[in-house]
């Protein structure tokens, strides 16, 4: 609940008292089991990443290697921003947005969060280009960032919009991104 909650109003934007309102909790109980608001929020932050695990990263590791894995990461995380899994789309790039440039404990949080899925796209792209499906002058680095921006984009597009169609953008884009990847035949 936190977490869907944190997509819409912001990490700082949620509170003990908010947490407890939407909840139906006491304020109370909800201050005692968290303690502060930066506790509350890194459990938000870890309850996210464990949906993140679950409905984007567990499947494509289950599923795939290389570039096949690849797209599937890609298509894990339009389709659960799709999905509406949060209201406010990807947790964290609210998060990042949101945290960028305000030091402390839950940003740290947010940004390691961050760089491990960028790092996962990367070491995945690299095991494409060991099995033969991304060509092996690609920098992994840039596709990866290539990549990411496509997410990125699509996602706060569909937030703002709620268009369907700003998301298929998105497919295609990677989609071509990764077939101008692909080692000459």
């Amino acid at each position: 609940m936190a977490a869907r909650l944190a997509t819409v109003e912001g990490l700082n934007g949620l509170t003990i008292g908010r947490l407890a309102e939407e909840t139906g909790m006491s304020k109370s109980g909800l201050f005692a089991h968290f303690g502060s608001k930066e506790e509350l929020q890194l459990a938000t932050v870890a309850a996210a990443e464990e949906v993140f695990a679950q409905e984007v990263v567990g499947p494509a590791l289950t599923e795939g290697e290389g570039r096949p894995r690849l797209e599937l990461l890609c298509e894990g995380f339009l389709s659960h921003v799709e999905r509406g899994v949060f209201p406010g789309g990807c947790f964290f790039a609210s998060a990042v947005a949101e945290l960028d440039t305000r030091p402390g404990r839950v940003r740290d949080r947010v940004a390691a969060i961050a760089h491990g899925w960028a790092e996962l796209i990367a070491t995945t792209v690299r095991e494409a280009q060991a099995r033969g499906e991304i060509d092996a002058a690609t920098d992994p680095g840039q596709l990866t960032f290539e990549l990411n921006a496509a997410l990125a984009y699509g996602n706060s597009m569909f937030v703002l919009d709620r268009d369907p169609a700003v998301l298929a953008t998105a497919r295609r884009a990677i989609a071509d991104r990764l077939e101008r990847a692909a080692p000459a035949v």
